[in-house]
């Protein structure tokens, strides 16, 4: 399997869906059409332009300028919907799927640019949970990623997995599915569960 075209290919999938929960967020808080495209491009292409940036590469938009294309459709659906609900649950399902997607991509990313384990498994929660981060902090809303459905964790767990799988020389869509369905059982669990950390009990 061509490895540039597997992170291609996930990098694709997962900004189109940080993108539509990026501009669904933004629309719900009320942002105008410029604000709305710009929260999308933010939450869907930041977290793969600090990996890159991480192991010393270009972004990805910079080198695969059709990574735009995604953003844009989202943008146009969030608009031709013309509804500001609060995201729901079919937002959360999506966002879960471009956490999971990112993290395979990103460790692979790092893994085949020589990055150690360690740091491949940091760089694919990196990769993963950035976009939304910055996406909560811009929209003026408490960062999901630092209080509730441990985001962080799920991410993390899948990035572990698929790094530890991918040293065995296993086949490569398997270990890729592995690590993606860890990332969505912790996260789906979590919000079924209502888990979260443990958080210091105010006196």
């Amino acid at each position: 399997m061509d490895l540039d075209l597997l992170v291609f290919s996930l990098d694709l999938v997962s900004t189109f869906a940080f993108a539509l929960v990026g501009a669904r967020v933004a629309a719900s808080k009320g942002l105008d059409f410029g604000g709305i495209l710009f929260i999308a491009a933010i939450a869907s292409i930041s977290g793969g332009t600090l990996r890159n940036l991480f192991m010393g590469e270009q972004p990805p938009w910079v080198k695969s300028p059709w990574l735009f294309a995604p953003i844009f459709v989202a943008f146009l659906i969030t608009i031709a919907m013309g509804k500001t609900q609060e995201v729901g649950r079919f937002a959360l399902s999506l966002d879960t799927l471009g956490l999971a997607v990112a993290t395979v991509s990103s460790a692979q990313f790092a893994l085949s640019h020589d990055a150690p384990l360690v740091a491949a498994a940091v760089l694919g929660l990196t990769g993963a949970v950035t976009g939304g981060l910055f996406r909560d902090i811009m929209c003026q809303t408490e960062p999901v990623l630092l209080h509730r459905e441990t985001i962080g964790t799920a991410c993390l767990s899948g990035a572990v997995v698929y790094v530890a799988l991918d040293s065995f020389n296993l086949n490569e869509g398997l270990v890729v599915a592995i690590g993606g369905l860890v990332v969505v059982l912790v996260r789906e669990l979590s919000i079924r569960n209502n888990w979260n950390l443990p958080k210091i009990v105010k006196g």
